[in-house]
């Protein structure tokens, strides 16, 4: 390609160029956020999925992530393939999360979950599709009815998937959704005080909301949220953890859930804010890898154990503590 000619380039052209050279890394190594607002039905719905888009867009101003909303603005006569267009035009590898969060209502009918859209409805199989080119860190959080399929079909090494309901079969209107949102602006939910804000976190401080809300209002809970991080496609409920860890596990060996969502952080604290893309994708393979390791710990444990551990301990310590 022959360069443009320095004379038909301004001082203040050069300027701009030179500024969007040194920011083309931080676009391209950025957080990703797909923010769809499904078809409400009612008014009181409408207010209500707003007021949740809203706080997923707080979120992401504070954590500068990039943010695609779908299903608030214009007609909305085709938000399928605006939803389609939106997943097929992100950078498919990167260090960097995405984050697909949809907000609404969904059906089931026994074969094939949908997540009800404005026009066309998305499918789990859809979602299937469109998603398996993409091998970056993925999160699908489906806050919907009805949403417990979505987990079967879209659970994958490296992707986290909540979802509302552990069954197909849990239709009435979730309240999830909503306790995400609410999480989202406390504090607290930073429930290990480490200064991020993981989405484990806000898994289990939102779903300990939605249990409160049950109990106070007197009614059954109609749904009950998992989340899979292990590729099992199996799912684990909130009341598993204490804390931030799993205190119970599967049957068999199944792996336990929890530890690659605590590594996806929504808000980085101080310490994470200042690591490259490349040394926290390091990290959370140190992190994962003494837990690995703890849970094959010999009883009592022994110097290779020790060994072992020492060596990962050290390595994360160091790339932790380096500028």
């Amino acid at each position: 390609m022959t360069p443009l000619p320095k004379e038909k380039i301004s001082p203040i052209g050069r300027i701009r160029l030179i500024g969007l050279i040194l920011l083309f890394p931080l676009f391209l190594h950025a957080q990703d956020l797909i923010l769809v607002v499904g078809a409400p039905g009612e008014p009181q719905y409408a207010t209500n999925f707003a007021n949740q888009a809203k706080a997923w867009t707080q979120l992401a101003e504070r954590s500068k992530t990039r943010v695609t909303t779908i299903g608030l603005d214009g007609p909305g006569t085709n938000d399928l393939a605006l939803l389609h267009q939106a997943i097929t035009n992100l950078p498919p590898a990167s260090p960097e999360p995405l984050y697909l969060v949809l907000i609404g209502h969904g059906t089931f009918d026994g074969r094939e979950a949908r997540f009800n859209l404005r026009g066309p409805d998305v499918t789990a199989t859809n979602l299937q599709e469109w998603l398996r080119p993409i091998t970056r860190p993925t999160a699908i959080l489906n806050t919907a009815s009805a949403s417990a399929p979505f987990l079967k079909a879209l659970a994958r090494t490296n992707r986290v998937i909540l979802t509302a309901t552990r069954s197909g079969n849990e239709v009435n209107a979730t309240r999830l959704g909503q306790s995400i949102a609410e999480a989202i602006q406390d504090p607290k939910a930073d429930l290990d005080q480490d200064g991020d804000l993981s989405l484990l976190e806000l898994f289990l401080n939102a779903t300990a909301r939605t249990g409160e809300f049950y109990k106070s209002e007197g009614r059954l809970a109609s749904e009950h949220a998992l989340l899979d991080d292990n590729a099992d496609a199996l799912g684990t409920p909130a009341d598993w953890f204490r804390g931030t860890r799993a205190t119970k596990k599967p049957s068999g060996s199944a792996a336990t859930d929890g530890l690659r969502t605590h590594q996806f952080i929504l808000v980085p604290g101080p310490d994470s804010a200042r690591l490259t893309p490349e040394k926290k994708t390091r990290r959370d393979e140190i992190e994962l890898a003494i837990a690995r390791l703890r849970d094959t710990r010999p009883t009592p444990p022994d110097d290779a154990y020790y060994a072992k551990l020492e060596v990962l301990l050290l390595e994360l310590a160091h790339l932790t503590e380096s500028p």
